[in-house]
Order: structure tokens, then C-alpha cells, then sequence
């Protein structure tokens, strides 16, 4: 019987910070309570989506400086945006 590979786990530094997963969890809050407002200084709608209160979280904790990956975007551009073509050979 053969034997099966198991995935190697990743160790080391966490992805994101405490602070991080606090404001997070303050967002939650927010949203639950429906004081959540989505724009620059809360001048938007009602947040009503989860995945919006976490975003909201997420770039709330980014701007105090805690340890917070760059959104997908923002990666996709430190490229240069562009996608680099093979050379043929």
C-alpha cells in the first residue's frame, strides 16, 4: 500500500497581529449593534455584511499600525501590475 504525503504545516510568525484581530472584533461589535458605517469618517451606509465589518477592521488596524498583511490588491500591484512574459528560446 502506498503511503500517503501529509501536508507540511506552515510554522513560525503569525499572519496577523492581536491588535488586528481586536479591532476586528470591535467592528463585529459595531455592526451588530448597527453602529458600523462604511466611508471616510463613517459618512457611508449601514454596514450590514460581515465580510465588510472585517474589511473595515482590517484597514482600521492598518492605519494604527498593527501587524496586517497588504489587502490582494495592493500585493497585485508591488509587481508593477503588469504580468512578465517568458522570453522564447
Amino acid at each position: 500500500m502506498a503511503k500517503r504525503k501529509r501536508a507540511k504545516r506552515k510554522t513560525g510568525r503569525r499572519k496577523y497581529g492581536k491588535a488586528a484581530s481586536k479591532s476586528v472584533e470591535s467592528a463585529m461589535r459595531r455592526r451588530k449593534r448597527g453602529t458600523l458605517r462604511s466611508g471616510k469618517g463613517g459618512r457611508g451606509g449601514r454596514v450590514k455584511s460581515a465580510e465588510q465589518a472585517i474589511a473595515i477592521g482590517l484597514s482600521e488596524a492598518r492605519e494604527k499600525g498593527a501587524k496586517v498583511p497588504r489587502p490582494p490588491k495592493a500585493r497585485a500591484r508591488s509587481n508593477g501590475g503588469r504580468k512578465r512574459s517568458r522570453s522564447k528560446s
